[in-house]
């Protein structure tokens, strides 16, 4: 038998998994009406078809967050909306998820997110620069559930050393999560990346408390209903510290 090649043996994550999926047809018409203005596909950025070029997007220079897997946008708009001078860069791959975004953004008149459809991992990995970002945001990853599928998520060493490297200095990874194995696998993976400091390093755990800025979104009102605790981690890049190894 012939052996398997690398990519066989450790495929690549992505910050997604495909669903099918239909709009309304309110969404539809927010999609048909805002999407070619407001939206890029993450693979138009990464062949060079669409420039990686946050300034010419927002029409300014300022500070910038990224979110990965902005769900239906009640996050993302509200956070935009309460920071008006940080340019937001939403990630998502579910299409209705980033239509509803738009139709949010449209009722609020936001100017200060870009929508991006596709895998932030390969976003980050390949076209954002290091030290280039104020914060990265992960709010309620896929926590793949089954044992057998833990090698999937997101939050593995390699993909917060390079998360890490692309934050500014005093940049966050700010991540939430209502999985208890989770959350005590990325506070574990984050503890071990050297540019990164718990700023909840004094709280029981080293659970960040709750902020009350983050909004309550229903699919957190869900897991409360449903029993399961809601962590927090919060963890900023150090001022200085050893190179990621990874390039920008």
């Amino acid at each position: 038998m012939a052996e398997a090649g690398p990519t066989a043996v450790h495929p690549p994550i992505h910050s997604f998994v495909h669903h099918r999926s239909r709009l309304t047809d309110g969404q539809q018409h927010a999609w048909e009406r805002w999407w070619p203005s407001r939206g890029r596909d993450v693979a138009d950025v990464l062949s060079g078809a669409e420039p990686f070029d946050p300034p010419a997007w927002f029409g300014r220079t300022a500070p910038l967050i990224l979110e990965i897997g902005s769900g239906m946008g009640e996050s993302t708009a509200a956070l935009a909306a309460a920071a008006p001078d940080v340019d937001h860069m939403a990630v998502e791959v579910f299409e209705p998820g980033l239509a509803q975004l738009l139709m949010r953004m449209a009722d609020t008149g936001l100017s200060n997110v870009a929508l991006l459809r596709g895998d932030a991992v390969a976003l980050l990995r390949e076209r954002v620069p290091a030290a280039s970002l104020v914060g990265i945001r992960i709010f309620f990853p896929d926590p793949w559930p089954k044992r057998k599928h833990h090698k999937r998520r997101l939050i593995q060493p390699d993909f917060v050393s390079l998360a890490a490297s692309r934050l500014a200095p005093g940049g966050t990874l700010h991540m939430a999560t209502d999985w208890d194995d989770y959350a005590c696998q990325m506070r574990d993976v984050c503890d071990a990346e050297p540019l990164l400091e718990n700023s909840a390093s004094n709280q029981p755990g080293g659970w960040t408390p709750r902020p009350e800025w983050r909004p309550v979104t229903k699919f957190e009102q869900r897991a409360r209903i449903e029993g399961r605790d809601v962590r927090d981690l919060l963890y900023r890049r150090a001022s200085t510290g050893p190179s990621s190894g990874h390039s920008g």
